[in-house]
């Protein structure tokens, strides 16, 4: 499981995404992956851009990957964005 941190915005998108890739190039290959966003609580639309590259590099890798506790601001987000379906969002719990 990688979790995704507390604090997710702009300043700390690059950091964040280098840092999980990192962390997902140590999972074994093939094996589903979930990524938890129980802990997230300052976030903005850098969060959305960071989960499409961690997916987009989990599935170079041959990851299926599921999120978790998706907080419903950041689903509303994803919708306002029109990437809703892109990241699976619908399909995933959500934290209020």
């Amino acid at each position: 499981m990688l979790s995704l941190p507390e604090r997710l915005t702009h300043r700390e998108a690059a950091a964040t995404l280098a840092q999980l890739q990192v962390a997902l190039g140590s999972q074994s290959a093939g094996a589903p992956l979930v990524i938890d966003a129980t802990s997230m609580q300052q976030y903005d639309s850098s969060a959305l851009v960071v989960l499409l590259g961690l997916l987009r590099h989990a599935a170079s890798l041959g990851h299926a990957c599921r999120l978790n506790a998706v907080p419903a601001r950041l689903q509303q987000l994803a919708k306002v964005y029109g990437v809703l379906e892109l990241l699976d969002l619908d399909a995933a719990p959500v934290a209020v």
